[in-house]
């Protein structure tokens, strides 16, 4: 993502709230706790994840270019942008605890987890960075377990056309960029394209860049063995300072105190789910369009999985 926005000038003009309506960054997990629910009960899933591993990826976003690329230079800028944001108010998000479903046992089924336990399972919190940038762009951080499917994505979408000048192209049909770092790292940009044949007609297709089908014989690394990689050779560019993750922790302590004193009840929501059926609402009120219209789909297999596919039939 860092190299990819700051190596590219084609993104730097529109990189600000002129263009981007809103920025969702989503974890999504397709498992629940696994009988591990009385390690996960003390934490959360705002602890867990978004506080640390999608607030990171919020800072990467939403950050100015630093002086240079040396590690110090580059957690400066996301220290300033993480300096720049409010602390989430219970009315900016939506918590979540997962039930029986498909099969699967509810989270306060998990004979580890406390009876009557709160801890959000699921939770969706929008955020404002505060600075000339970003002002009144909603980022919004959404991290759930028993979902119906397994990803960490983030999605930049584009305000609509100020004066459309097809009629053919609906309000759902935005500009989106949209970056998946796993399953299956991919990037690709959404856009609207006439459709084949002789009328006029348009449909929303992508530009698309799957790093499976890009670099067929490459080996791409697990985030950990990155991690364990930049540590013995002591770059500490994917490391949180200590300014850094004070000021994260700032973002969100005054909600998880009111999480940890119960003053506010998690949604239940079905395993194998979307999530709690208030997000899409919540979700429509950050400015953020849902298109039925459109599905992302890789064109080809990598060569391995292809090899196991073709021996499958």
């Amino acid at each position: 993502m860092l190299l990819m926005r700051f190596a590219n000038p084609i993104f730097g003009a529109w990189w600000n709230r002129h263009y981007i309506s809103n920025v969702q960054i989503s974890f999504k997990e397709d498992f629940g706790t696994q009988g591990r629910g009385g390690y996960f009960d003390s934490y959360g899933i705002i602890r867990d994840v978004i506080q640390n591993h999608l607030t990171q990826l919020l800072a990467v976003v939403g950050m100015e270019q630093p002086v240079s690329s040396h590690p110090d230079d580059i957690r400066d800028e996301k220290c300033k942008v993480l300096r720049c944001i409010n602390p989430v108010r219970k009315e900016d998000c939506i918590l979540g605890q997962y039930t029986a479903g498909a099969g699967e046992p509810g989270y306060l089924e998990d004979e580890t987890v406390p009876q009557g336990s709160k801890a959000p399972t699921f939770a969706a919190c929008k955020l404002t960075i505060n600075n000339e940038r970003w002002a009144g762009v909603p980022f919004v951080l959404r991290a759930g377990k028993a979902l119906n499917e397994r990803g960490v994505v983030i999605r930049v979408q584009l305000l609509p056309q100020a004066s459309p000048l097809f009629n053919m192209v609906q309000p759902d049909m935005r500009n989106e960029l949209v970056v998946r770092l796993q399953p299956g790292e991919a990037m690709w940009a959404k856009m609207v394209v006439k459709a084949p044949g002789l009328e006029m007609a348009a449909e929303m297709s992508e530009l698309d860049l799957s790093y499976g089908e890009r670099y067929l014989d490459a080996v791409i690394p697990d985030a950990y063995e990155r991690l364990i990689l930049d540590c013995i050779r002591g770059d500490q560019q994917h490391f949180v300072r200590r300014d850094e993750l004070r000021a994260a922790w700032a973002i969100f302590t005054p909600l998880l105190a009111a999480i940890d004193s119960g003053e506010i009840d998690p949604e239940p929501y079905v395993y194998g789910s979307r999530g709690p059926p208030s997000q899409d609402s919540f979700l429509a009120s950050t400015g953020y369009v849902r298109s039925s219209r459109y599905t992302w789909r890789p064109h080809t297999l990598r060569k391995g999985e292809k090899a196991v596919a073709d021996a499958a039939k």
